[in-house]
């Protein structure tokens, strides 16, 4: 991917941003692509607060990222917003059957549903009968299912006729050249489903292959992991550019962490169809609070199914009662040393 914004750009050091950081745990409702309790590092500026949170997997480059994306909320602010509101999503885990309802409880108003599957251990069948829930609940709801690379091209053609009608089927393999084939073989085939990249946009070396090999109808674009706001805009008119759809997203954020990416679906700017009607942006993956049993800031309320455009601070409360210390606190703070190096460069 392209360089991380230097350091210079926000006029921060290290030593402030250690001194003002608060590592936190937050359990989650259920597990969520195994994790069970979600931890991040927050930290205050001089305009707001940022969040540096990537997931264990991700190396100390890709980690720099996402700092940056932390750094200009907190020394920058939110680029200028287009929108007091946005649409979202709800998004059902990889729950039984039974426990969809309760799930979707939680998301009033949302007409669009995100179903995660392919999950370790759970069958095509298993993934089935959620999607099927998510209907019987809600017969006129959109979906969209998740499978986070999880299936050979085979296996997602077969999933394809299996759970269509969908919105989409998000980042269904790993590689841009699976995206390509599966993608040609589901148009072959009649069956109108369109294919949405993630991780290949998100933890690619170069973000913008998807849209120049025409790998994906969809890109699903998360303002940490790609810098920020203003970076996730840059790569959104790229692609919007060559006929891709936008779906702004969350890296299951906390309740600081999601300013970035309300920031960024707020900021986008406005898009017309063949017959100039503005077409408002896609119900972004923005609702994820709802995962969680308690967040750090108060909670977002979902009206009609949209969030309000506002950028949250930790509740003091909240921040003292899910803080972490010793070794956790000692490892979050050597991982933002060491992303820090890479924006350093």
């Amino acid at each position: 991917m392209t360089q991380a914004k230097p350091l210079s750009a926000w006029g921060a050091t290290i030593d402030e941003v250690l001194e003002r950081a608060h590592v936190v745990a937050l359990p989650m409702r259920v597990p969520f692509r195994g994790v069970t309790t979600r931890e991040a590092l927050l930290f205050r500026g001089p305009v707001g607060w940022g969040e540096f949170a990537p997931f264990s997997d991700y190396s100390p480059e890709e980690s720099a990222y996402w700092l940056s994306s932390g750094l200009e909320m907190a020394y920058q602010g939110p680029p200028k917003a287009m929108r007091d509101c946005v649409e979202v999503n709800g998004t059902i885990p990889a729950v039984i059957p039974e426990q969809v309802p309760e799930v979707m409880a939680h998301f009033d108003g949302c007409r669009t549903f995100k179903v995660k599957v392919a999950e370790k251990g759970h069958s095509l069948s298993d993934d089935v009968a959620r999607v099927n829930a998510v209907r019987e609940a809600m017969p006129s709801a959109i979906i969209r299912v998740d499978a986070n690379r999880g299936w050979s091209v085979e296996q997602a053609f077969c999933a394809a006729k299996q759970l269509s009608p969908l919105d989409y089927m998000e980042q269904p393999c790993a590689t841009v050249a699976e995206l390509i084939e599966l993608r040609q073989r589901l148009i072959r085939a009649g069956l109108f489903v369109r294919v949405a990249a993630d991780e290949a946009i998100r933890r690619a070396e170069d973000p913008y292959e998807v849209a120049r090999a025409q790998a994906a109808d969809v890109a699903v674009v998360k303002a940490a992991p790609l810098g920020g706001p203003r970076k996730l805009l840059q790569i959104a008119e790229f692609m919007r550019a060559r006929g891709l759809d936008i779906t702004v997203a969350s890296a299951l954020d906390t309740g600081v962490g999601m300013n970035a990416g309300l920031a960024a679906v707020a900021a986008l700017p406005k898009h017309t169809d063949d017959e100039d009607f503005d077409v408002p942006p896609a119900a972004a993956g923005l609702a994820t609070q709802r995962l969680f049993v308690e967040d750090i800031t108060a909670p977002r309320q979902i009206v009609d199914g949209q969030l309000a455009v506002e950028m949250l601070s930790p509740d003091p409360d909240r921040l003292s009662e899910f803080s972490v210390k010793d070794s956790r606190r000692d490892a979050w703070l050597q991982r933002l040393q060491e992303a820090w190096e890479f924006l350093e460069r």
